[in-house]
Parts: C-alpha cells; structure tokens; sequence
C-alpha cells in the first residue's frame, strides 16, 4: 500500500487507452484538461476533444447530443461544477432521455483542499444518487478507476465517476475486475462491517487492522458502486456482524451513509454510525488537516466500529 496515484491521474491514462481502440470515444472538459487529466487525450487525439470553456451546462448539453448522435462522451470538470451548477442539463438532457454519457467529476470532496468551500463537493452523491437511470461510482484506486473507466464506456447509458485530486494508496491488485453493482471484501471480519468508498477504503483498512490488534474482528467492504448498490453484501455482513459503521469523503446525510441506512432500514435493522461530514461546509487547509478536522481518518473510523459494537450489545 505504499505506491500512491491520483484516481483523475488514473482516468487520464484510461482515456487515452480506450481512444487508441474504441473510435466512438470523444472528451469534452470545461477549460480544466491540465487538472482532470484530460489533457493527454487531447494531445493524442485532436479530432476527439472538445474544450467547451468555462461553460458546464454547454459541456453537458453538448454531451449528450455527441452521444445522441452515436458516441461515447466523457465530460469532465470539477465535482462541484458537474453536479451543481450543469445540474439541469445532467438530470434533463441526459439522465431522462437516458443517454450514454459518461460524467467523471474530478476534484470531489474535502481533499481539493486549499481551495475551500466553494471547491469542495461534499453533497454531489446525495444530488446524484436521486437522479433516475444514472450510475454513481466512486473508486478507491488507480486500479479501480481504470477499471471504471473501461466498464461505462462498454455499459449504455449514464454514469457519474467520482475522482479526486491527490495522490491515493493503491489497494487493488492488477487482476481486479470491477462489476456494477458490487461490493467488494477487502479485509474480513465478524464483530463489525465497515462499508466505506473512495478516499476512506484506505482508512477503514487501517482503522481494521488496528482494531485486530484488540481482539476486534472487523470486516472492510469496498462500496464504490454507490448505485446500483450491492444490498445483498450489505444485508449479509450486517446480519453477520450485527453492527455496521459506513466510512466516505461526503456529507453524512444522502451519499454512501444514506445508501447504507435505506438498504439496512428496509431489510436488516442493524446498529449504524456513519463517519463523514457532519451537515456543515468545509474550509481551506492540506487534505490531511481536513479529514483530521472533520473526522475522516482511520482512527474516527475505529471510535465508530467500536459505538456500533457497543450499540450492538443494548440491543
């Protein structure tokens, strides 16, 4: 776990490996390729690359015609910008008419760091989630965001990809494979399931390895595919270990603890705490400064297995 890749650095080599075989590929970004990483596409492959300028919702529009007419677009800008501001455009021109456009929003979550608030998307999965006929997915690692990449471009109709800015451990060995819809078992363990996405895969499988040290046996599953969400992994590690903490780079409130907690409500009441950002923004500072200040780190990760444990033992 010591090599570390940006997931946007990932996207950028997996577009440029899906140009060279599959000619319907097109990008189209929002004056930000240097930044997304779409930039390498665009220097191999000129005639494919579309700058729309600092114009989402023309990027989107645009988008969703190029696949109306037979291509497989990726449009790519910040997180913030894809799911707030071209938000009309996502939901009306290319989730109702369910077209095949492949949304990869970089630069997602706290760890865009320095840049603030107005740059942090903490609430694009809750907004994006709600969305009919679109899929969110959120991957852990290089591996997996290649992996990503290469299934929405082969899948018809919408994505959302979420991707973030700094550098991350890579976890996924080279023969992963990666199938909507489902989770992943990365560490096992019957006392308590931590279901976690993205930035916070690598925290849980901290936060399990320490607890082992205690005689705690927690369970790390990787739910990068927010939706359609793996519910059947869910139910069984919920029923298994009767408590459950979900671990993201996102609010509390509609991403990966929501997802979890409707799954749970419906079919396995189970004992859940949920770490993330807690109904609030963020502000300016390092990533590790804010995943410390808003308690995204393996150790909040452990303080949560451990309330979900004691929780389990009152009911």
């Amino acid at each position: 776990m010591s090599e570390k890749i940006a997931t946007r650095d990932a996207y950028g080599k997996a577009l440029v490996d899906l140009g060279g075989v599959d000619p319907r590929i097109v990008v189209l970004d929002a004056d930000l390729a240097k930044s997304t990483k779409t930039v390498d596409f665009a220097s191999r492959f000129p005639d494919r690359f579309f700058d729309m300028g600092i114009a989402e919702a023309n990027l989107m529009a645009t988008a969703a015609g190029l696949a109306a007419a037979g291509k497989v677009p990726f449009a790519s800008t910040f997180a913030i910008f894809a799911s707030c501001r071209a938000l009309d455009q996502v939901r009306n021109s290319i989730c109702y008419p369910a077209l095949s456009v492949k949304i990869a929003a970089t630069h997602a979550g706290l760890t865009v760091g320095e840049d603030g608030a107005s740059h942090q998307a903490i609430e694009d999965l809750a907004i994006m989630r709600a969305i009919p006929n679109l899929r969110v997915v959120v991957p852990a690692d290089a591996v997996e965001t290649r992996e990503v990449i290469r299934v929405a471009a082969l899948t018809p109709g919408p994505f959302y990809i979420r991707l973030g800015r700094p550098a991350v451990p890579v976890l996924l060995g080279p023969d992963y494979r990666f199938e909507l819809g489902r989770a992943t078992v990365l560490h096992d363990g019957r006392d308590v399931a931590l279901f976690a996405s993205g930035v916070m895969v690598a925290e849980a499988l901290a936060a399990a390895r320490s607890l082992e040290t205690e005689g705690i046996g927690a369970a790390v599953l990787n739910v990068s595919c927010l939706k359609p969400i793996d519910a059947e992994a869910i139910v069984s590690f919920a029923r298994r270990c009767g408590a459950a903490v979900t671990a993201e780079e996102h609010s509390v409130i509609g991403g990966l603890g929501g997802a979890v907690a409707e799954v749970l409500s419906d079919r396995q009441p189970t004992p859940l705490v949920r770490v993330g950002v807690r109904d609030t923004f963020g502000e300016s500072g390092t990533p590790a400064e804010l995943l410390k200040k808003y308690g995204l780190t393996a150790g909040d990760v452990e303080a949560a297995a451990r309330e979900a444990i004691r929780r389990k033992g009152l009911s």
